[in-house]
C-alpha cells in the first residue's frame, strides 16, 4: 500500500507521440512506473496518444485511455475517472507540460488531484528560466550570463553587450527545440525568431556560450525526508555546444579529477534540495578544463532520456524508484529490484565503462543538415558496455547499423590531409572517424584537440585503437596479439579486413585459440552484491558470471536502435514475444542494444545481453547459451538481416524459414511466387542502365514510380511523370550499374490499403485489413490509416482475404505477415510482402484485441491456429473505428522537404479511437499536434495535375466561411468557380509575397502539393519550410486535405471531446505482464 494513505486511483500522464528529443525512453519510464503503482495495489490510469508503445496496452494500466495528450482531453478523463493523485513526470516534457497547463487552468483544484512527486513550485523553479536564475543566484550556484527575452529586440541589446557567439534555448521545450548558437546578428535574429514561437510561454532565455568547456551531467534522486543519492555521472565525449542528446556519452564519468567529481557531485545534491525535487533529477554543467570553473546549464526535473541510459548502465531502475518516492516511500524503504538486497539508498559504483551512441536520421534525409548543435536531431541510440573504452567504443559503433564495424569510413583514406584538417572543425556525425584518421595520419593529439575541444583521455584511447589497427596490419597475428585486440572490442570481421583473410577463417582461428568473450553481469554495486536479475555483457578478461540454465530456452533478438522506418513498435513485438515464451513456460534470452526500451529492462526476459546485433557477437552468445533457437520475425529488418548468417552457421531459426524470407525480398523470385498463385501486381521490370529504363517506362506508362532495389523504409523511392524527370532521377538520386539495379513501375494511384496476417502454414487469420486516405504513393507509414476500412466494396475485401490466404500460404508463413495492396479501378494488386512483423503490429493487436505476437510465437514453436482456438479468414470488424496518423519531427531538421512521397519520413505515430469516424480522424490529427485553424487565411499554391481538384476543395473551405488566397495559376482556376481568391506572389517575386504572409501570421494553413523537381531553391520547397518554421499546418495530399475539412465541418456540429478507456472498447485485458 502507498505510504500517503488516502491514494486509492492514480493518473499518469505518458509522453505521447516518439519525435526526435523525446524517444522510446518515456515509454519504458512510464511502463515500469505504471507496474510499480500497480505492485502497491494502486488502482492506475494511463492516458497517451501512441500506441505503438507497451505502456499503451490493457494491461500495463487498469484503464488506458488513448486519447490525445490536450488539457481539453485531460480534462475529460479527470473529470470520469476523479483519480486521487497525478504522476506527470515520467512522461517527458510533454506530460511535464500539459501537468503545468492543467494545474494553471485550475483543473486539478477543481476536481481536488494531488500532483505527486515533484511539486508545480518546483518544476517552475526548473523551468522557468527566470526563477531558475533566482534560484541558482540564492544557493550561489554559478550559471552563465544570460538575460531572458521576449522578442527580438531585447535579445540584440544583450549579445551587443556580452557580444557573440550567444546560445539560445527556448522555455519549456524538449531536445532543444528552436534552440541554437548564433555567431552573429543575423543568425541570433532567426533562432530568437523560431524559438519564441515553439515555446509554450513565449520565453527564450539567451546566454554566453561556454561551448568547447566540457559537458558532465548527474542523474540525482531525492524524497521527501531529504534523502539524496547520485546515481551515475555521465560525461559528453563532445564539448559543450553539441546538445546531449547527439554527443556520445561515457559513464562513469573517465576524465574529471577526484576534486572536480565531488565538487559537481555536491552541487547536484544541493541544487535538487534547493528546487525541492522529489524523485528523479537531472543536473547539466560545464566545465572549464583549465580554470576548473563551472556552471550549471540546465536541470531537469523529472525523468529524463539520460534516466533511461543510467539506468541500464547502472542497474539502479530510476523510474520505478521515482514513482515509489511519488506515493511517499523514502529511499531507505525501497528495496532495489535489480539486487533484491540493497534499499534505494544506496549508491550504485561501476566497475565498467559504458558508451552511449545516437542514431541519426542521415540516411534517410540526405539533404538535411549534418552539423550538430543545441538542437537535437538524433531519433535513437545503443549503448554498450565493456571493460575498457575502446572496447566499448567500437561496440557501440558496431550496434548503430550504418554499415560500420570500426573507426573507418570508406573513402575517407582518399582525402588529403588539408581536407582531414578542415573535416576536423566540422562537428557533424561523421567527426569520430575523421579524428581516426588524423590520428592514422600522425596529426598530433594536442592539435586534434585544439581544434575540436575533444579531451586528450579520449584521443589517447583513440591512438590505442589505431596503433592496433597498425599492429595487425605488420604483425604476425600470435595468441598475444589476438588476446590484445579482442580486449580493445576489435571484432572478427575487422581483425580480417586489416589481416586480408575472411571472417569465418579468423573465428576458427580464434577459437583455436581458445580466445571465447566471458560475460559479466550488471550487478550496481561493483560485485559487492549479486545481482538477482540478471543481463550481462561480454569481455575478454576475467572469470565469466554466467550460469546456463537446463530448462527449455529460445533467444529472441531485438531491433536494435530507433529510427526512421524502424521505431519503437519492434520492440513491442520482441516483449510480447518474450512474455508468451514465459506463458509456454520456456525460457527467453534477449540480445539488444538499445537502452530506451523495455525489451532491455531488467526483468523482461529471463536473461538480457546487451551486445551489437551483428552474427559474430549474436553467435558468441549462442555458443555460451546453447539454446533451442532463434525467433527473428518480431526485430524487424534488423533480426531478419541476421537470419541467413545465423541459419548457415547450423542455428534453428524458428518460424517463417530463411529460404521463404527470401522468396519474398527477391524480387525475381518473388515474380515468380505471384505468377505461380496467379495474383497481379503492377506491371514493371528491372533496369541496369539509363536508356533501358527511358524504354521501360515508354512501354509501362508514365506515371511510373523508381526505386533502387536494395532498400527498406522506402530510401530513394520517387513517383516520375515524364521521360526528363526519370532522366533527372537517374542522373542525381541513384547510381544505376548491373550489381545495383533499379526498378521501374507502374504508378497505379490507387487506395493503398494493408494487411496484416498471423499463418500457421495452412491457415490464415486475417484480425483486420487498414485502409489509407492518402492514395498509393505516400509511404505507408506516413500515411493515415483508418480500421475497419470505410470505403472498400465486399468484393475488393472478399479478393485481399483470398490473396492474403494464397500469399501466406505459398510462402509458408509461419508466424506474421504483412503485405501492402493498391485497388485500383476495383482490381486488387499486390505491391510489397514482408514475412514478419510490421510498423502496425501494435496498433491492430490493440484495436482488435487479438494478441497478434503471442499467437505468432506459439506458431513459431510449432501450434496452430486451430489449437489457440481461433477461425482462419476475417475477424469480423469491431464497432469502433480507430485512425492512425504520423508524427514528424520536421522543426528539429532544417533543409528536409516536408512532401509527403514514397520515402518514409515520420519518426512517431499516434491513435484516434471512437464510435464516429470523424471523431476518432479529429481525435488522430489533434493528438499529431497538427493545429487546424478554425477560421483564418488558407494559401493554395498546387501542380498543374491537381488544379481541377483543388477548385472542389477551395469551394468547400470557403463555404465553412475561411478566406482564400493562391498563386496566380492555382488562383485562376479557383475564381473559375466565381469564389473570391486573393492573389500572392511568389517568392522570387519579390513583392510582399508568401513566406513574408506564412512570417506574419496573415496564413493560418497552407495546401500545396508537389511541382517536381528537388531543387532547393525552389517556391514549393521554401514555402513548405517556411510553414514547420513558423508552425503552421502545410497539407501535402489532396487526401489529407479532404479529411481535414470533414474533421472542420464536423467540429462545428458535435461535441469534440469524448472519451473512453481502451479496456471499453475491447472488453478484458490480458493479464500477463
Amino acid at each position: 500500500m502507498p505510504k500517503k494513505e488516502y491514494l486509492r486511483k492514480v493518473l499518469v500522464i505518458g509522453s505521447g507521440p516518439i519525435i526526435i528529443g523525446q524517444a522510446a525512453e518515456f515509454d519504458y519510464a512510464g511502463t515500469q512506473a505504471c507496474r510499480a503503482l500497480k505492485e502497491e495495489g494502486l488502482e492506475v490510469v494511463l492516458v497517451n496518444s501512441n500506441p505503438a508503445t507497451i505502456m499503451t496496452d490493457a494491461n500495463i494500466a487498469d484503464r488506458v485511455y488513448i486519447e490525445p495528450l490536450t488539457p481539453e482531453f485531460l480534462e475529460e478523463v479527470i473529470s470520469k475517472e476523479k483519480p486521487d493523485g497525478l504522476l506527470a513526470t515520467l512522461g517527458g516534457q510533454a506530460g511535464l507540460n500539459l501537468a503545468f497547463k492543467l494545474a494553471e487552468r485550475g483543473i486539478l483544484e477543481k476536481y481536488n488531484v494531488e500532483l505527486l512527486g515533484t511539486s508545480l513550485e518546483a518544476i517552475k523553479k526548473a523551468e522557468d528560466r527566470e526563477l531558475f536564475k533566482k534560484t541558482m543566484l540564492e544557493i550561489g550556484e554559478p550559471i552563465p550570463e544570460s538575460d531572458i527575452v521576449e522578442d527580438v529586440e531585447s535579445a540584440r541589446r544583450f549579445a551587443n553587450e556580452i557580444g557573440y557567439p550567444i546560445i539560445v534555448r527556448p522555455a519549456y521545450t524538449l531536445g532543444g527545440t528552436g534552440g541554437g548558437i548564433a555567431d552573429n546578428e543575423e543568425e541570433l535574429i532567426a533562432i530568437v525568431t523560431r524559438g519564441l514561437k515553439y515555446s509554450m510561454i513565449g520565453q527564450v532565455l539567451i546566454e554566453r556560450s561556454v561551448a568547447g568547456w566540457k559537458e558532465i551531467e548527474y542523474e540525482v534522486m531525492r524524497d521527501a525526508n531529504d534523502n539524496c543519492i547520485t546515481v551515475c555521472n555521465m560525461e559528453n565525449f563532445d564539448p559543450v555546444g553539441i546538445h546531449t542528446g547527439d554527443s556520445i556519452v561515457v559513464a562513469p564519468s573517465q576524465t574529471l579529477s577526484d576534486h572536480e567529481y565531488q565538487m559537481m557531485r555536491s552541487a547536484s545534491l544541493k541544487i535538487i534540495r534547493a528546487l525541492g525535487i522529489e524523485g528523479g533529477c537531472n543536473a547539466q554543467y560545464a566545465l572549464d578544463p583549465h580554470s576548473k570553473k563551472y556552471y550549471v546549464i540546465e536541470v531537469n526535473p523529472r525523468v529524463s532520456r539520460s534516466s533511461a541510459l543510467a539506468s541500464k548502465a547502472t542497474g539502479y531502475p530510476i523510474a520505478k524508484v521515482a514513482s515509489k518516492i511519488a506515493i511517499g516511500y523514502h529511499l531507505d524503504e525501497i528495496e532495489n529490484a535489480v539486487t533484491q538486497k540493497t534499499m534505494a539508498c544506496f549508491e550504485p559504483a561501476l566497475d565498467y565503462i559504458v558508451v552511449k551512441f545516437p542514431r541519426w536520421p542521415f540516411d534517410k534525409f540526405i539533404s538535411a543538415d549534418r552539423i550538430l548543435g543545441t538542437q537535437m536531431k538524433a531519433t535513437g541510440e545503443v549503448m554498450s558496455i565493456d571493460r575498457n573504452f575502446e572496447g566499448a567504443l567500437l561496440k557501440a559503433v558496431r550496434s548503430l547499423e550504418i554499415g560500420l564495424h570500426r573507426l573507418h569510413i570508406e573513402g575517407m583514406e582518399d582525402l588529403t590531409d588539408a581536407e582531414i584538417q578542415e573535416r576536423l572543425s566540422l562537428a557533424n556525425d561523421e567527426r569520430l572517424f575523421v579524428v581516426a584518421e588524423a590520428l592514422r595520419r600522425n596529426i598530433s593529439a594536442n592539435e586534434i584537440h585544439d581544434i575540436t575541444g575533444i579531451d586528450n583521455w579520449f584521443l589517447d584511447k583513440i591512438n590505442n585503437i589505431v596503433s592496433l589497427e597498425n599492429k595487425l596490419k605488420t604483425e604476425k597475428l600470435d595468441d598475444a596479439l589476438m588476446l590484445d585486440v579482442k580486449k580493445h572490442g576489435f571484432a572478427d570481421k575487422s581483425i580480417a579486413e586489416l589481416t586480408n583473410t575472411n571472417i569465418d577463417e579468423i573465428r576458427v582461428l580464434r577459437k583455436g585459440m581458445k580466445i571465447t568473450p566471458s560475460y559479466k553481469i550488471v550487478d550496481t554495486c561493483a560485485a559487492e552484491f549479486e545481482a538477482a536479475t540478471p543481463y550481462y555483457y561480454s569481455t575478454y578478461a576475467q572469470e565469466d558470471e554466467v550460469e546456463v540454465s537446463n530448462k527449455r530456452k529460445v533467444m529472441v533478438l531485438g531491433s536494435g536502435p530507433i529510427r526512421i522506418g524502424q521505431g519503437v513498435e519492434f520492440d513491442y513485438c520482441s516483449v510480447h514475444s518474450v512474455w508468451a515464451l514465459r506463458q509456454m513456460g520456456i525460457e527467453s534470452i534477449i540480445v539488444n542494444n538499445n537502452p530506451e526500451t523495455v525489451s532491455t529492462d531488467f526483468d523482461t526476459a529471463d536473461r538480457l545481453y546487451f551486445e551489437p546485433l551483428t552474427p559474430e557477437d549474436v553467435l558468441n552468445i549462442i555458443d555460451k547459451e546453447k539454446p533451442e533457437g532463434v525467433i527473428v520475425q518480431f526485430g524487424g529488418q534488423t533480426a531478419i538481416n541476421l537470419a541467413n548468417s545465423l541459419e548457415k552457421a547450423g542455428v534453428k531459426v524458428f518460424g517463417t524459414s530463411v529460404d521463404d524470407i527470401d522468396r519474398a525480398e527477391d524480387r525475381e523470385r518473388f515474380d515468380e511466387l505471384l505468377e505461380e498463385i496467379s495474383i497481379p501486381r503492377p506491371q514493371g521490370t528491372s533496369v541496369t542502365n539509363v536508356e533501358d529504363a527511358v524504354t521501360a517506362a515508354n512501354k509501362i506508362g508514365y506515371p511510373v514510380v523508381v526505386r533502387p532495389s536494395y532498400v527498406l523504409g522506402g530510401r530513394a523511392m520517387e513517383i516520375v511523370y515524364s521521360e526528363t524527370e526519370l532522366i533527372d532521377y537517374m542522373g542525381r538520386a541513384v547510381k544505376v550499374t548491373p550489381e545495383h539495379p533499379v526498378l521501374v513501375d507502374r504508378y497505379m494511384q490507387g487506395t493503398e490499403v494493408e494487411v496484416d496476417a498471423i499463418s500457421d502454414g495452412t491457415e490464415v487469420l486475417i484480425p483486420g485489413i487498414m485502409e489509407h486516405i492518402e492514395r498509393a504513393g505516400v509511404h505507408s507509414g506516413d500515411s493515415i490509416a483508418v480500421y475497419p476500412p470505410q470505403t472498400l466494396s465486399a468484393k475488393v475485401i472478399y479478393t485481399i482475404i483470398d490473396y492474403t490466404k494464397r500469399l501466406a500460404v505459398g510462402l509458408n508463413v509461419k508466424g506474421l505477415l504483412n503485405i501492402q495492396y493498391v485497388v485500383f479501378e476495383d482490381k486488387v494488386f499486390v505491391i510489397e510482402v514482408n514475412p514478419r512483423s510490421s510498423r502496425t503490429i501494435p496498433f491492430l493487436s490493440k484495436v482488435t484485441d487479438v494478441q497478434m505476437v503471442n499467437v505468432a510465437t506459439r506458431i513459431a514453436m510449432g501450434e496452430t491456429l486451430e489449437s489457440l482456438g481461433y477461425k482462419p479468414g476475417l475477424m469480423p470488424a469491431k464497432p469502433h473505428i480507430a485512425v492512425k496518423a504520423p508524427v514528424f519531427s520536421f522543426a528539429k531538421m532544417q533543409q528536409v522537404d516536408i512532401s509527403l512521397g514514397p520515402e518514409m519520413k515520420s519518426t512517431g505515430e499516434v491513435m484516434g479511437i471512437d464510435y464516429h469516424y470523424a471523431r476518432a480522424l479529429y481525435k488522430a490529427i489533434t493528438a499529431a499536434g497538427m493545429n487546424i485553424p478554425t477560421k483564418g487565411t488558407v494559401l493554395f499554391t498546387v501542380a498543374d495535375k491537381d488544379k481541377e481538384e483543388a477548385q472542389q476543395l477551395a469551394k468547400a473551405f470557403s463555404d465553412l466561411g475561411y478566406d482564400l488566397v493562391a498563386t496566380a495559376g492555382t488562383a485562376k482556376t479557383i475564381e473559375s468557380l466565381g469564389l473570391e481568391v486573393g492573389i500572392v506572389s511568389k517568392v522570387h517575386e519579390h513583392k510582399a509575397d508568401i513566406i513574408q504572409m506564412i512570417k506574419t501570421g496573415k496564413i493560418n494553413m497552407v495546401i500545396n502539393t508537389l511541382t517536381q523537381g528537388k531543387d532547393y531553391e525552389r517556391d514549393g520547397f521554401k514555402i513548405r519550410r517556411a510553414t514547420v518554421e513558423h508552425a503552421i499546418p502545410c497539407l501535402t495530399s489532396m487526401d489529407t486535405a479532404w479529411e481535414v475539412l470533414r474533421v472542420l465541418s464536423f467540429m462545428r456540429e458535435r461535441r469534440l471531446i469524448y472519451v473512453l478507456a481502451l479496456q471499453d472498447y475491447i472488453g478484458g485485458g490480458d493479464t500477463l505482464a
